[in-house]
């Protein structure tokens, strides 16, 4: 009886730790192996198309071409670093030397103007989408939480939303441009115009989505939770601070992931038409430059455009497992 008990248990802690291997496996090939495999697939595909693709400019430039233009791209900026390191370095021994004959001079500090790279350009864009769309989550986050907690404030500023929220950022950039131009006057900016229109830009039109996202989850509440806090008779700013936003968190970080979406888009598309500094100037720099590695060189930035979009939307979805209290709602 005890053999037959223990071959039991020893089949069942078989039967476990094959479930558990079973389990591991399925998690390596859903994360990475299946990941993989598209990859290649893609690879092979691009591959195979660009070979059939003639141009004005040459061939149409295949995985191998667009990793060249990176080794390329990399060099040049390592190049214009040094350019710049050695800009500094005379410009520090010279202005010790008028100081050694006067000591009354007053050091004259110069910033580099030599060319972006395409590294300082991607720096530029970063910093461009990320200030634009925290301006706009600034607004629009209060704003829908107002407009979820009031039927007569959505109904009001519904309309508005809806009108604003399809216009082409292409259809705000001139007029941006005309006011920023016309407003920000100074001898001395603090920022670039050229930043300053394309961030605002950014967030006209990634301001929509975080604002309905809200407002949908802010008004849809479960009415349970809403009892609880008129049974406590909490006050407003803590009904909303402790109900209200722990409860419509998953809706607006849907909000704010669409927003990121779109304000990175939205600014590769303002920085090609407007000429403004970052990864779009690249791209149509190069395209009108209309060299033999052109085409190259604009695949790699449009693979790095959407290597980071990717980057900057698994950063939001962490951001929400971390402050969410559903985790499942943060698992696309």
């Amino acid at each position: 009886m005890s053999s037959t008990t223990a071959n039991i248990s020893h089949l069942t802690s078989t039967e476990q730790i094959m479930k558990m291997f079973k389990n591991i496996f399925n998690k390596i090939t859903n994360s990475m192996l299946l990941p993989m495999v598209g990859i290649l697939i893609f690879l092979s595909l691009w591959s195979i198309a660009a070979q059939s693709i003639h141009t004005s400019l040459g061939e149409f430039p295949g995985p191998n071409a667009v990793v060249k233009q990176f080794s390329s791209l990399y060099d040049e900026h390592v190049a214009e670093q040094k350019k710049a390191e050695a800009f500094y370095m005379r410009l520090d021994k010279r202005n010790a030397a008028k100081l050694e004959k006067n000591p009354n001079y007053v050091a004259k500090v110069r910033a580099y103007t030599g060319k972006e790279t395409f590294f300082d350009q991607i720096i530029t864009s970063l910093v461009t989408v990320i200030s634009g769309f925290l301006v706009a989550a600034i607004i629009a986050i209060p704003l829908g939480i107002w407009m979820g907690l009031s039927k007569k404030l959505n109904s009001a500023f519904n309309p508005i939303v809806q009108i604003f929220k399809p216009v082409s950022p292409l259809a705000w950039l001139p007029l941006v441009t005309m006011v920023v131009s016309a407003l920000y006057v100074s001898d001395d900016p603090l920022v670039s115009k050229s930043f300053l229109t394309s961030m605002i830009t950014v967030s006209l039109c990634s301001l929509w989505p975080m604002v309905i996202n809200t407002s949908i989850g802010v008004s849809s509440i479960d009415s349970d939770l809403l009892n609880v806090s008129k049974v406590l008779r909490l006050p407003t700013h803590t009904h909303i601070q402790k109900i209200v936003i722990p409860a419509s968190i998953p809706m607006i970080f849907t909000g704010m992931r669409l927003s990121f979406s779109v304000a990175w888009m939205v600014l590769i598309a303002a920085e090609m038409l407007a000429q403004n500094p970052g990864l779009g100037k690249f791209v149509w720099d190069e395209f009108q430059n209309g060299s033999s590695d052109s085409l190259a060189r604009i695949m790699a930035a449009v693979v790095v455009i959407g290597f980071i979009g990717f980057l900057l939307d698994r950063g939001m979805l962490q951001l929400q497992r971390k402050v969410s209290w559903d985790k499942s709602s943060a698992t696309v």
